[in-house]
């Protein structure tokens, strides 16, 4: 620091006020952005007038105790911010009119045009008010007044006012601290350094150790490290794991344990409810002994668990409350749980591991998922995903002539068969079950696989990277078959009205043919003779013409042999003549396909350049997303009997039907609004052969909707490793033309520098 130097502390406050103000804007923003509570949207949550949908989002609507609390003290803490933050700015704008705004007239309160005596009377009539002595008085006021006095009256102050805008003429730069004085005053001293003390010392290395303890127990997916060890554990020891040993995986989930998880509540009336559960589950595996699937909280979640997939009815207030939450719970866990297979698959490709999970277990995870959303078994029809369709009325939708299995199947049906098909339900279920049915995704898949950064894409060696792209379009059911369903409609009318102007003309015709048995045999005897007749005389005439199309054609052969002879012949005298000029031609038109194969090659290659930018710029437009990050939202669910709302995700995958193997790990797909593109790559086969692969989606939350694309590769030899290039020849041929011209140069070339060898040999002679 330099000598003299002297820090000055804001007395007046304005440049505090500028701090303070913008530390609260930056800290409002963001926090008002983040922390204000979203409304939730009614309009969506009228239209569907299913029981639970009701009861589901007559729940959201009344959130917890707790959670009203928080969000009302949210609101109360982000408005009490923007009123201080309010308050600041109007007193920033009074600062900047008290000392950037200086007019000497509008202080005084006079014109423009005032004379002195005006001005002193003003400002005598104004310092009775505003003088430091006075009980009305104000210091600061009364400095202005006096200034604003000079300005008009002193012809120094008058002129720094008219060249600088103040009496005092111009003002010097200085530098100071946006701090009150009174921090550095001696008798608050004490205050200042307990609450250093207190925020630097105690209540930030308290906050980020806190946070650090927390963290450090979860992964990225907020899923406690421990129950990704179980995870690892059990899928380990149990490489094929069947739908029922998957879900008693995740019921073990220490998510669920009261000593990890302080969200948990336990209950005195657990002990006389849970054993009545017990009893109506079957196939629960309450004798199962491992641990922790033995343990009182995987018990007790694994039963409410199987009680929400049966859709059976729990107590409100104890279980109920508490198979929400764990319900909740389950779409994170079993992400971990796919993710925690994959990499396992990974480690025994790798060679780290003994045990190869089999692909039975990661699609019996992913099963999961959609069962636990829509609370259906993995046997039970999806038809059952649809409001007002319970197990009696699934009788209606198969017959002999139309066995509906599906939503798809539902929807192609016309609209006298969908009413035919749905006939229990009454007209306002019937609505509610179609306004489902259209907003159910349909989702086209188009696969296209290649070696990426080859020659060759088309061919696929042994050990090559394959490059599998996945283009993902969704639309709605509704918008996907509108037109059929249209279409299907106006067929059967015309169809119908067919049948009817059939029916109408073979009653003409059957009533105009009634009286002609009546006349007996004149009209057997007198018209069916000549029919016959003529039916006799038709092959007659056809076999005349015949031979005489016959005879026709013998006579123009004969006539075509002659007119060849003689062209035979007036070719062979041109032969000769012909011979020279051919070959001119022959050299001609190789010039020609030359030229045309030049203009090919051409065209090739800059359409392989296109191609390539268009590549090397999707790439660039990949990377852009993939570094903004993954969004979450794309479609809402419909599902009443999940907890929350839920967004639509896809699994998609490439893997081996017939060796039951994982090819690529499983590509979570959180952000299909309309159209996505997945790139999955692995690794071909290092033996040559024709291989076949399965392209999979699957739905996270939605029954039925699975997709499968088989794609086949022809694996051939890898290619050997060059060791000649027509570059690398030209290469050495241009080195070793320069080292023979570099000899001859040294053998046969006088040099122009005379040398030490040839003075001595002149000195000799002479």
């Amino acid at each position: 620091m330099m000598a003299g130097m002297k820090f000055e502390y804001d007395e007046s406050g304005s440049t505090f006020f500028y701090f303070l103000t913008s530390f609260l804007g930056l800290v409002l923003l963001p926090c008002t952005f983040y922390f204000w509570p979203a409304a939730t949207n009614e309009e969506d949550q009228e239209k569907d007038c299913c029981e639970v949908f009701q009861r589901k989002h007559s729940r959201l609507k009344k959130p917890e105790k707790w959670k009203g609390l928080r969000k009302n003290t949210q609101r109360g803490l982000i408005l009490v911010g923007w009123a201080v933050m309010a308050i600041l700015v109007y007193k920033l704008q009074q600062f900047d009119y008290e000392y950037a705004n200086f007019d000497p007239y509008d202080i005084l309160g006079v014109g423009v045009g005032s004379s002195v005596a005006e001005i002193k009377k003003a400002y005598r009539k104004q310092s009775l008010v505003y003088h430091p002595d006075k009980p009305t008085g104000d210091e600061r006021k009364f400095m202005r007044l006096n200034k604003a006095y000079l300005a008009l009256t002193d012809d120094d102050a008058r002129r720094n006012y008219e060249r600088y805008g103040h009496p005092d003429g111009p003002g010097a730069m200085h530098f100071g601290i946006a701090l009150p004085s009174w921090i550095v005053e001696k008798e608050n001293s004490l205050w200042v350094l307990g609450l250093y003390g207190l925020v630097f010392m105690i209540a930030l290395p308290t906050v980020v150790a806190i946070w650090w303890y927390r963290s450090s127990k979860f992964s990225n997916d907020q899923v406690l490290l421990d129950t990704t060890q179980l995870y690892y554990y059990f899928f380990h020891k149990t490489p094929h794991m069947v739908f029922k040993r998957a879900l008693m995986v995740l019921a073990a989930s220490l998510e669920f344990e009261k000593g990890h998880n302080h969200e948990i509540v336990e209950r005195p009336t657990d002990n006389v409810e849970l054993p009545q559960l017990i009893k109506q589950l079957p196939n629960l595996g309450e004798k199962n002994k491992e641990r922790p699937l033995c343990f009182a909280y995987s018990m007790k979640a694994r039963s409410l668990l199987h009680a929400h997939l049966s859709r059976m009815k729990l107590p409100d207030n104890t279980l109920d409350q508490d198979r929400l939450y764990i319900v909740k719970c389950c779409p994170i866990l079993i992400q971990e749980m796919v993710t925690c297979v994959s990499q396992l698959i990974m480690l025994a490709h790798a060679g780290r591991i003994a045990r190869l999970p089999s692909l039975d277990t990661i699609e019996a995870c992913m099963k999961l998922s959609s069962n636990i959303v829509q609370a259906l078994w993995d046997s039970k029809n999806p038809l059952l995903q649809l409001p007002h369709v319970t197990e009696e009325s699934l009788r209606h939708f198969v017959s002999k002539r139309r066995p509906v299995k599906t939503i798809e199947q539902l929807l192609s049906l016309s609209s006298t068969e969908r009413h035919h098909v749905l006939r229990s339900l009454s007209e306002e279920e019937f609505n509610d079950v179609m306004i489902v049915c259209r907003k159910m995704p349909k989702i086209e898949m188009n696969v296209n696989y290649e070696v990426v950064d080859d020659d060759d894409s088309g061919v696929f060696t042994a050990g090559a990277i394959v490059t599998v792209t996945v283009n993902l379009r969704r639309r709605p059911m509704g918008e996907v078959y509108e037109h059929t369903l249209q279409e299907t409609e106006q067929r059967l009318d015309g169809q119908e009205k067919d049948e009817e102007s059939l029916a109408l003309s073979v009653g003409k015709k059957s009533g105009w043919k009634k009286p002609q048995p009546k006349k007996g045999g004149k009209s057997k005897g007198g018209k069916s003779q000549p029919q016959k007749k003529k039916q006799h005389q038709q092959p007659t005439a056809k076999k005349e013409e015949e031979h005489q199309e016959e005879k026709k054609e013998k006579t123009a052969g004969s006539q075509q042999q002659g007119q060849r002879a003689e062209v035979i012949e007036e070719k062979a005298d041109q032969d000769t003549d012909e011979d020279d000029s051919a070959s001119h031609s022959d050299e001609s038109l190789a010039e020609e396909a030359d030229t045309e194969s030049h203009r090919d090659d051409k065209h090739a290659n800059t359409a392989d350049d296109d191609a390539e930018w268009e590549r090397f710029q999707k790439g660039l437009t990949k990377r852009e997303k993939a570094l903004e990050g993954k969004s979450k939202m794309s479609h809402t669910v419909h599902c009443p009997y999940f907890p929350d709302d839920k967004q639509e995700y896809w699994w998609t995958y490439v893997c081996d039907r017939k060796k039951h193997m994982l090819s690529t790990a499983p590509y979570q797909i959180t952000n299909l609004v309309d159209h996505e593109e997945v790139q999955l790559k692995f690794t071909a086969p290092q033996k040559p052969g024709i291989y076949s692969y399965q392209v999979c989606l699957r739905s996270d939350s939605y029954l039925g909707l699975d997709q499968n694309q088989d794609i086949k590769l022809d694996v051939k030899e890898a290619r050997e490793i060059p060791t000649e290039h027509p570059q690398w020849l030209e290469c050495t041929s241009d080195e070793d033309d320069d080292d023979d011209n570099e000899i001859g140069k040294d053998d046969g070339e006088d040099s122009e520098y005379t040398t030490d060898e040839e003075v001595t040999d002149e000195s000799d002679e002479e």
